[in-house]
């Protein structure tokens, strides 16, 4: 199949690593990539911040970057679900259609698409706590959320269940936001700072030594709360660790 790496502008400019990660795995998986040259943002901050009319040329550009794979992944789960339920500032043309219908986050295509269920050359020999960021829990539905009466499932967790000596550590509140949100720690730093905090505590208290996602956004926000703290804790993207990432 041939699928198109979509990798956000944040990740870009702060987490090169994951974008190449995510690209070496897709590759040893068997997929044909592409990495359209002319992409840019796909307009979800100008969207979340309620600028939506003016973020129609940027989807117009990620339209015209995108079409005619057979996939779009992408390493962010805050991005494709607004490329997927809020790409709407565009024309709604039969392309910008379909590049939405199959744009997909990197933990749903491995496990729902390509159906992965070993990663043979994966070996992450550390205590790691789960973070599922707002978006893949909430919109994209990568796992259960605690809110809702329904049988435990973790997409996330499925996969790095096949990877050798890794073992998971369970927070109180696994599925808290960490207060990163985008335009929202700007907006409401005190707050934001505050719900990082939180949420770097409840992981080292269960004695993490690396929180992993598969939100870079989400990750870097801990971070800074972590550091700020002196917790040494380390933070890692998924794509990294399923890649075959050793620390």
């Amino acid at each position: 199949m041939k699928v198109a790496l979509f990798v956000p502008c944040f990740i870009n400019a702060f987490s090169p690593e994951v974008g190449i990660a995510t690209l070496e795995l897709l590759e040893k998986l068997g997929c044909e990539v592409d990495y359209p040259l002319d992409q840019t943002c796909c307009g979800q901050p100008m969207g979340n911040s309620g600028c939506e009319k003016e973020a129609a040329a940027t989807e117009e550009l990620f339209v015209r970057n995108f079409q005619g794979y057979d996939f779009v992944v992408s390493p962010s789960g805050s991005c494709v679900h607004h490329v997927r339920d809020h790409l709407t500032a565009c024309e709604q043309s039969h392309q910008a259609r379909a590049v939405r219908a199959h744009t997909y986050e990197l933990v749903e295509f491995l496990h729902d698409v390509l159906e992965v269920r070993e990663f043979p050359w994966a070996e992450f020999p550390h205590r790691v706590g789960l973070h599922n960021s707002c978006g893949t829990l909430r919109a994209l539905r990568t796992a259960k959320m605690s809110e809702i009466e329904e049988p435990f499932f973790s997409k996330p967790l499925a996969l790095l269940k096949h990877v050798k000596g890794i073992e998971f550590i369970t927070p109180d509140r696994p599925d808290e936001c960490c207060g990163f949100g985008g335009t929202f720690c700007v907006t409401e730093a005190a707050v934001s700072a505050r719900m990082g905090i939180d949420k770097v505590r409840d992981h080292q208290r269960h004695g993490a030594e690396y929180i992993v996602s598969a939100d870079s956004s989400c990750l870097m926000h801990q971070k800074g709360c972590s550091d700020r703290l002196s917790l040494g804790l380390k933070f890692i993207h998924i794509a990294q660790i399923l890649n075959g990432a050793r620390a």
